[in-house]
């Protein structure tokens, strides 16, 4: 028999919904220009949510904040939630007959490459409303919740339909003012990095492509950690040193001289996939999303096929801007 819903004891919904933002992003400041508050303020809602709870909800480090076992718990119900409220208001708007679509990326792909493409999506499927749902961590497709994701992996979700979008290749991309002789000279260069949620021997990151081009620095190279891909990009653009960046996400400022690959190898690691759920391979509005994005990475990679000279090498040698 359901408890009436007064018995419920749930916090300050204020705390929860500050709670979930700073969850997602792992980082209070984003939460913080998110929800239009300080980051003082959302600081002061946790503080008071975790006294609350009894326990803490994230661990606080120099460098940002990780969420503890407690807050690994509440996250997603309150990620679902909050959805979920989000899903039906917008069904209650005026036009809410119009289908929505609710795509889940990577907060780096979505600012890169999937925004500046939404005006051709409006374009091309007028009769949709797509939702982006923009975090690192992945998320649970579900009804009413997210319809469609894409995802960096190996393509192998059980459960889930699957297929490749984009290969994932990563090459060494700084300002042109940036002209290392060979690899050990770059090794001197300031590096940039980003974390890796899911780390393993075929990780795209410094250490694999230093050993890829036959170089062992005595000392591992130091490197300045961005918990934001795009905003390591970012960093690297404005000249602050070079970045293993994904090709995808940096192809536009390579075709335009804003950046240039200075070095090989290119390092291939795991591809880009669309998944959904198999009950929705018949979904009309589904196979339309589907069909544009395919459509725009066939477009991208026929615009920014690799040249010759930037193919896997085992030995660093210059390759051409």
């Amino acid at each position: 028999m359901n408890q009436p819903h007064l018995n419920r004891q749930l916090p300050p919904l204020a705390a929860l919904r500050v709670f979930e933002a700073a969850a997602r992003h792992l980082n209070f400041k984003r939460a913080a220009d998110e929800l239009a508050l300080t980051p003082t303020a959302v600081s002061h809602q946790i503080r008071g949510l975790e006294q609350r709870l009894g326990l803490p909800l994230f661990e606080r480090h120099a460098r940002g904040v990780t969420l503890t076992h407690a807050g690994q718990t509440l996250f997603p119900a309150m990620r679902d939630a909050l959805d979920g409220v989000a899903h039906a208001l917008s069904n209650l708007r005026p036009g809410s007959h119009r289908r929505i679509v609710t795509v889940s990326v990577t907060r780096a792909f979505a600012a890169r490459w999937l925004v500046p493409r939404l005006g051709d999506f409006a374009q091309a499927v007028p009769d949709l409303d797509l939702h982006l749902h923009a975090s690192d961590a992945p998320v649970e497709l579900r009804p009413g919740t997210v319809d469609l994701a894409v995802r960096y992996g190996g393509g192998r979700y059980p459960g889930l339909r699957a297929e490749p979008l984009m290969p994932g290749e990563f090459l060494p991309v700084c300002s042109p003012r940036w002209r290392p002789a060979d690899a050990e000279a770059l090794a001197a260069m300031p590096l940039l990095a980003y974390e890796w949620r899911l780390r393993g021997p075929g990780t795209p990151d410094w250490p694999r492509w230093f050993r890829e081009a036959g170089v062992h620095p005595s000392s591992a190279p130091k490197a300045t950690h961005f918990s934001d891909e795009a905003h390591a990009i970012q960093a690297a653009i404005a000249g602050h040193g070079v970045v293993l960046a994904s090709r995808v996400l940096v192809a536009e400022e390579l075709a335009n001289g804003t950046l240039h690959t200075p070095l090989g190898p290119v390092l291939h690691g795991l591809d880009m996939h669309l998944v959904w759920r198999p009950e929705q391979d018949g979904d009309d509005a589904l196979t339309q999303l589907r069909q544009w994005l395919r459509e725009q990475a066939e477009h991208f990679l026929r615009r920014h096929a690799a040249s010759p000279g930037t193919r896997r090498s085992r030995r660093p040698r210059r390759l051409s801007p």
